[in-house]
């Protein structure tokens, strides 16, 4: 394991490996090992060792943070002035079965989001800026501390979601938001998939700004805040803000949600729990390498597509984000090529293998496989960012080597 202390000590490892031609994997905390496609390299890159709070002040709601440093100590700091990451960073360590502490580095590499992401955008949209170390060596600087400076931001959208694949990040620059003082669940008790697709569709259109909707069908609801949901699947509706205004659109949301189910409400602490449930995969964090699949479709087809593979397959599912984003477990193949045409057939959307036995991932895509002419849109970024293709080769596309 290298683990530089500075950016340039960085640069000067990947400088003398890319002359070399030697493959490097690059990895944040780690705590999503296992994740993406194996890469054979000859030693592993952290940026663990690049931590710290570089800059914060609170009422410009923006921070500037090594990229190694821990996402638990930029929450500390954050909740300490009534500020948060609107976009829900997850914790996958425990259904990765992993150990370690995330990074905010890795956080924004991997464009980790969670339930918020349907009202506040995904980690990329919170990105201001970055540095990085690119496949030369080369430090390079992007984007701003002010939102208005659009200098560099496609390249720093581009970083965001790339895996380690065009660069080392090294320091990341990042918007945040007041934390809500106050939250409250509505939850819907009862309802099939697709009632409840539609539930929370009509929900999201009410002038109540729905912060979060998800449905937990009947095989997980147990799983979730120790057993304390009610009876029966559970389609879960969160509203945030101030005190006065959460319980004024509660009122309006349970009122408009009678028509689909008998609504009872959860308080500020049980909402914090749970979401973070939702958050974390929490009903699949089961000690099990059984392949777990996160799924993006449109809302409205999650219900269908995990309906045409029930009939094929055994799958196991919850839904978040409107249903647009499902979390599969399967219970015994991944089922990949069944899973994908079903996916296509649906109007699109993609499949990303987060979970399985080494076998597995060795035969299987993680990712999504592109259409040819995005393939080699792909192919051109990654030459010109990396080309001697050491770092992380393989890890996003299959084929790719250095």
């Amino acid at each position: 394991m290298l683990t530089p202390a500075t950016e340039t000590e960085a640069a000067e490892i990947i400088r003398d490996h890319a002359e070399r031609a030697v493959p490097l994997e690059i990895r944040g905390g780690g705590t999503r090992a296992g994740f993406g496609n194996a890469v054979q390299a000859a030693a592993t890159l952290s940026s663990s060792g690049l931590s710290g709070i570089l800059t914060y002040n609170p009422a410009e709601m923006v921070m500037t943070a090594r990229a190694g440093t821990s996402v638990a100590e930029i929450e500390a700091a954050l909740d300490a002035n009534g500020q948060a990451m609107a976009f829900e960073p997850p914790d996958h360590r425990p259904v990765m079965g992993t150990a370690g502490e995330p990074t905010i580095g890795g956080i924004f590499a991997v464009n980790a989001s969670g339930p918020r992401r349907i009202t506040a955008g995904a980690a990329r949209d919170s990105l201001l800026g970055v540095r990085f170390v690119n496949g030369h060596g080369e430090i390079v600087k992007a984007g701003g501390r002010v939102m208005k400076n659009v200098t560099g931001l496609d390249l720093v959208k581009l970083m965001a979601g790339s895996h380690g694949t065009l660069g080392l990040l090294t320091e990341v620059t990042f918007k945040v938001l007041p934390r809500p003082k106050m939250a409250a669940t509505i939850v819907l008790s009862g309802l099939d998939d697709e009632a409840a697709t539609h539930a929370m569709a009509a929900a999201m259109a009410l002038p109540v700004e729905v912060s979060g909707a998800a449905h937990l069908p009947e095989s997980v609801r147990s799983r979730f805040l120790s057993g304390g949901l009610p009876d029966g699947p559970a389609t879960v509706l969160r509203v945030e803000g101030l005190e006065a205004s959460v319980a004024v659109r509660v009122e309006k949301l349970a009122a408009a949600m009678q028509r689909f189910a008998p609504a009872t409400r959860l308080g500020p602490e049980e909402t914090a729990v749970l979401w973070r449930e939702i958050r974390d995969v929490k009903p699949y964090a089961d000690g099990t390498m059984r392949p777990l699949w996160r799924v993006s479709v449109a809302p409205s087809q999650g219900e269908k597509l995990v309906a045409a593979l029930r009939l094929a397959t055994g799958v196991d599912a919850f839904y978040d984000w409107q249903g647009g984003l499902v979390w599969m477990r399967m219970e015994a193949d991944p089922e990949a090529e069944i899973l994908r045409r079903y996916i296509r057939a649906l109007g699109g959307g993609h499949a990303t293998l987060m979970r399985a036995s080494g076998a597995v991932r060795a035969s299987v895509a993680s990712f999504e496989p592109q259409e040819p002419a995005l393939a080699l849109l792909s192919q051109r970024v990654k030459a010109k960012f990396d080309p001697v293709g050491i770092l992380n080769p393989g890890r996003m596309t299959t084929g790719e080597s250095a």
